[in-house]
């Protein structure tokens, strides 16, 4: 039997980088099942637990990211990729791939050099507002960029022939039908008519917000105020003595479905993939923007969605308990504004996201969808 085209993936170091590349290589198998990915990733990021548990082929190499901070060990960066080049060659004497996608992270970049230098067509994905060292990089040639944030494309210089579409970040779009919020609200032993309050920070929490939602349940909730509080699971043990009628603690949200199903509003950090899921369900946030992350790109993010209308742009040294206190209750005072930032979150959804863009890079890459896909025709 005849092998089918092979894509590689390439792309990690943390989940915004790598769960968009999973998602869009699901919805191109179920569109061509005839293709065959293969994710590149780093043996020290993410990729490194999330792989082995998938579908897909995926090999580990010795990457590292560009050391800022200590420039002196940049000689793991250059020896991990001249053994990564080396390692991608021998795959490519095996079987040449059609394509290259990335998806940010610094493992991404040594794989579409190497699709570059050998003529192998490069498509780049960038979930932030903020466009990341590697899709500023490689935008130049690639056969098409697909943003998260249409704001991305004023920080980016692609090249002549470059197709540029903000298509969106993959996600795991809401169920239809979805569940009614009352319906959901019972699930957690809410009230039907309670004003909930989705807390989260992420799979490892967020310790200056775990702190300020804290200092604010201490103080005293506003009436009908109702918490769903991810603390994140390092952290849980801290603030599990919170948990009560109205503020339901857990670790983590998995799935979290069943609690944006019920949330009126979120507190949360401002990572892309967490704001496009956010967008999908229609939830104005409050978004409170990691200050470490690279290139400030959360803060980014976090002005483009304020901008746009949906959602409040809270810088952390300004976070507090009575600051949240004030928000909530603006926000419980006002139902015009709560409506129209709901709206304007939802225009900003893309929740077919993976299989959009899945579409245009088999589009690209002359791949032809199956007739049988439940995606044919479009």
């Amino acid at each position: 039997m005849t092998a089918g085209p092979r894509i590689l993936f390439a792309g990690g170091g943390t989940g915004g980088h790598l769960y968009p590349g999973l998602a869009i290589a699901r919805a191109v198998v179920r569109l061509a099942p005839q293709v065959q990915p293969h994710f590149i990733g780093a043996r020290r990021g993410i990729e490194r637990d999330i792989l082995p548990g998938t579908e897909f082929p995926h090999t580990l190499l010795d990457l590292h990211p560009l050391y800022r901070r200590t420039p002196w060990n940049n000689w793991k960066t250059l020896v991990g990729a001249t053994s990564a080049w080396r390692a991608l060659s021998a795959m490519g004497q095996r079987a040449r791939p059609h394509g290259v996608v990335g998806t940010g992270g610094y493992a991404a970049g040594v794989a579409l050099a190497w699709g570059r230098a050998n003529g192998i067509g490069t498509f780049l994905h960038e979930p932030d507002s903020h466009p990341g060292l590697t899709t500023r990089a490689f935008a130049g040639g690639a056969r098409a960029l697909y943003l998260g944030f249409p704001e991305a494309a004023t920080r980016l210089r692609p090249g002549r022939e470059t197709v540029v579409l903000p298509l969106g970040c993959p996600i795991e779009p809401p169920p239809i039908p979805r569940t009614a919020p009352q319906a959901a609200r019972a699930a957690w032993g809410l009230p039907a008519d309670a004003f909930v309050v989705l807390v989260t920070g992420g799979s490892q929490g967020a310790r200056a917000i775990n702190e300020a939602v804290a200092a604010w349940i201490d103080r005293g909730l506003p009436e009908g105020v109702c918490l769903l509080w991810s603390t994140g699971r390092q952290q849980a043990a801290a603030w599990l003595d919170r948990d009560s009628a109205r503020v339901k603690v857990r670790p983590y949200l998995a799935p979290i479905a069943d609690a944006y199903a019920a949330a009126d509003i979120a507190i949360a950090r401002a990572g892309a993939m967490s704001i496009a899921e956010l967008c999908a369900w229609g939830i104005p946030a409050v978004l409170v923007p990691l200050p470490t992350a690279a290139q400030d790109h959360q803060t980014y993010n976090a002005r483009a969605t304020a901008l746009s209308g949906g959602a409040i742009h809270l810088p952390q040294p300004e976070l507090s308990a009575a600051r949240l206190d004030t928000e909530v209750r603006a926000l419980l005072a006002d139902p015009a504004r709560l409506a129209a930032m709901r709206v304007a979150m939802q225009e900003r959804a893309r929740p077919d996201a993976a299989q959009a863009i899945a579409r245009s890079l088999l589009a690209l890459l002359d791949i032809p969808v199956a007739p049988d896909s439940p995606y044919y025709p479009a």
